[in-house]
């Protein structure tokens, strides 16, 4: 490689300079950069010259000449190759230039990057649209008509590059005021729409002001303007959503039919093109329970049927309220992705039905700082029983279950949904990796790996109740850095394994594994793993029960390698000490028995509530009101009292009233309460 003398006086290029490996990785990918870089170290590089308008040209040994024009990064250069889309003279040309100002690099590296305070928000529309063109501007601004939400987190000096979380994919700016090195996991057609969403999302960010939260500020960009409470019509079909759910607390489960059914198909789809996605799905949970209870499907309860009617109604009301994330964002239902590495974190095998299995695989984007979930279904044949074990040679991506729950993915073709769910594309399955995932778990992001498990838990308390969070798949996976683990025991009662884990911060977290006849294998795997004093990380889903941190395993990652229990095979082999007893405290038991009162109502319908349901419901508020609930317990005798009237329909919101309070209150107690 060769500099021409101009190089020396001239004012570097910054944007090119600030051009990480990683960063040029996600602009081409990480095979090029590393040919880009071994030509250059074998002395295979370009003859770099600084033109008269600030463009950097290069012409390398094989004859090709590249351009990398002013203010424009590797995607916008002009090379006489004839590779499409990025190439290794780009890159080289990149990699070249930087080598030019390897003194000037190296100091700055030296001293340590500058941290540049700047928001993307100051980009204006008609540097957009100068960036990104006008048809992209365009598909941006029928989307900011209609609303969305998104996560921003400003530049910090700990994370120096500012980044947004749409619903369906991110956006990231590494090169301070400059749009062009913008990066996004979103498909390349999809780029410059979601590059303005991210800016107007900074900029929305910016105009509301306030102290950043260490998780990122959640906002709502566009839309019309807020309904409010009184109004009468409900283009989306929000309103008539609410009334289906009237009708099935009113008529009961055991009174539905098909037109019923359909009715709740035809207003889902109707919250899904007007982008509700949260009442949507909602919608299409209510179809299911009524499927099965029609089929006498053991995946009917009616405390879910209940649940779901509550918080369709807790959405409306918050709904009106303007709260963002709350009837789901505006986003398209799907978005393709381009190239994205993830990092599998276990899987979960069940089967609700003798005739189904079904495989749950986490998988954490280390990019974003977030986990999705991939799912697969087996239907089985009749007298066909398969366990976890049988199901980890079935071949998904062309890979054994196995293999995949504990891999590397690098794919083209994944879409992912607003509610984090991806699809990989069958029909490209060459363009998808699958390698081991080795020590990818100790690289993931201080969102996903958790070392110091009370502070964790503790960013999350300013979330809203879960009724009207987003429905979000895998928000609480996580993985936890093990630094010992306690003794491990079983609950014969409750058929469970329990054990703690302590993190290198001093804080434990109770492991708790429940016995499933599909996973026979699952509690002797976990136990082997958890008593073996070689375990470095578990992956699991992380919550707060009774004041304490709680972890479902999905996966641990010991010296030794990873282990999966839900695909481990039965072996009995190990012999368990009994755990400690644990009872529901008094409140709990309350709560619950007040709503189960509530949820038997919806199988049999507010009109054909008989004494029984009446006195159950008397009852429940009696024993609210001794446990000193006293809000709870008017709130259930209000439904009781309205109950014994002519008018059933009249008691339909005093139990949505009841019903809402009973669930939020389970919530915030059962992570609160001191076991």
């Amino acid at each position: 490689m060769t500099a021409d003398a101009t190089l020396a006086g001239a004012p570097p290029r910054e944007d090119l300079l600030a051009l990480t490996a990683d960063t040029l990785a996600a602009l081409a990918n990480r095979g090029l950069v590393k040919r880009a870089a071994k030509d250059l170290d074998a002395g295979a590089g370009p003859r770099v010259e600084l033109a008269a308008d600030g463009g950097v040209l290069g012409t390398f040994p094989d004859g090709s000449r590249t351009r990398l024009p002013a203010g424009a990064g590797p995607d916008a250069a002009e090379c006489s190759c004839a590779a499409a889309g990025t190439c290794r003279h780009r890159i080289g040309l990149v990699l070249a230039y930087q080598q030019a100002h390897r003194e000037a690099v190296q100091e700055e590296e030296a001293a340590g990057p500058p941290f540049a305070d700047w928001s993307p928000g100051g980009f204006d529309d008609a540097r957009l649209e100068a960036g990104l063109g006008g048809p992209a501007l365009a598909a941006a601004r029928r989307v900011l008509a209609r609303g969305y939400t998104a996560t921003v987190h400003p530049a910090r000096e700990a994370q120096p590059v500012p980044w947004v979380e749409l619903a369906t994919c991110t956006v990231r700016f590494p090169v301070p005021h400059e749009l062009g090195y913008a990066l996004t996991d979103a498909a390349a057609a999809q780029r410059g729409e979601t590059v303005a969403l991210a800016v107007w999302a900074f900029r929305t960010a910016d105009a509301d002001g306030g102290e950043t939260l260490a998780a990122g500020r959640r906002v709502s960009v566009g839309g019309p303007a807020p309904a409010g409470p009184g109004r009468d019509t409900d283009p989306s079909g929000l309103d008539e959503a609410l009334a289906l759910a009237d009708e099935l607390l009113l008529d009961g489960v055991a009174h539905t039919t098909p037109v019923f059914a359909a009715q709740l198909d035809r207003t889902g789809a109707a919250l899904s093109r007007a982008a509700l996605h949260w009442p949507a799905a909602v919608l299409t949970d209510l179809r299911g329970q009524v499927d099965s209870y029609a089929a006498r499907d053991t995946r009917y309860e009616a405390a879910q049927v209940a649940a779901l009617v509550a918080e369709l109604h807790a959405r409306h009301r918050a709904g009106a309220l303007d709260r963002p994330g709350v009837l789901g964002t505006q986003e398209p239902a799907e978005t393709p992705l381009r190239r994205v590495r993830l990092v599998a974190l276990g899987c979960r095998i069940s089967g609700r039905t003798p005739a189904e299995r079904s495989a749950e695989l986490y998988l954490a984007q280390p990019d974003t700082g977030i986990a999705l979930v991939l799912r697969k279904r087996w239907d089985l044949a009749d007298g066909q029983s398969l366990t976890g074990a049988d199901l980890a040679a079935r071949r998904l991506l062309g890979s054994p279950l196995r293999a995949l729950a504990g891999a590397n993915i690098v794919s083209e073709s994944i879409s992912r949904s607003p509610g984090r769910t991806v699809a990989i594309g069958r029909g490209r399955v060459a363009a998808t990796s699958v390698t081991p995932v080795g020590s990818a778990w100790a690289d993931l992001p201080g969102t996903l790996l958790v070392r110091d498990i009370a502070a964790h838990l503790g960013d999350r308390d300013d979330r809203p109740p879960r009724l009207i969070r987003p429905r979000v798949e895998a928000d609480t996976a996580r993985v936890l850095a093990v630094s010992s683990v306690g003794p491990v025991g079983y609950d014969a009662a409750r058929q469970r394994l329990e054990a703690v884990i302590h993190d290198p911060s001093g804080g434990s977290a109770l492991v708790l594994a429940h016995h499933d006849p599909v996973c026979p294998g699952r509690l002797d795997a976990l136990a082997d793993a958890l008593g073996g004093g070689r375990v470095r990380f578990v992956s699991g889903l992380l919550r707060r029960e009774g004041g304490r941190p709680v972890l479902d395993p999905l996966a641990v990652l010991t010296a030794d390698g990873l282990v999966l229990p839900d695909l481990a095979a039965d072996t009995g082999t190990r012999a368990l000490a009994p755990a400690g007893v644990r009872t529901a405290d008094p409140i709990t038991r309350a709560l619950e028995s007040a709503f189960s009162a509530l949820a038997d109502l919806v199988q049999t319908g507010l009109r054909g509530c008989g004494r029984t349901g009446h006195d159950r419901l008397t009852s429940a508020a009696a024993d609210l009101h001794r446990t000193g609930l006293h809000t709870a317990a008017g709130l259930v005798r209000t439904v009781a009292t309205t109950l014994g009237t002519d008018t059933p329909a009249a008691a339909v919101t005093p139990w949505t009233d009841a019903a809402v309070h009973l669930l939020v209150a389970l919530d915030l107690h059962r992570e609160t309460a001191t076991p």
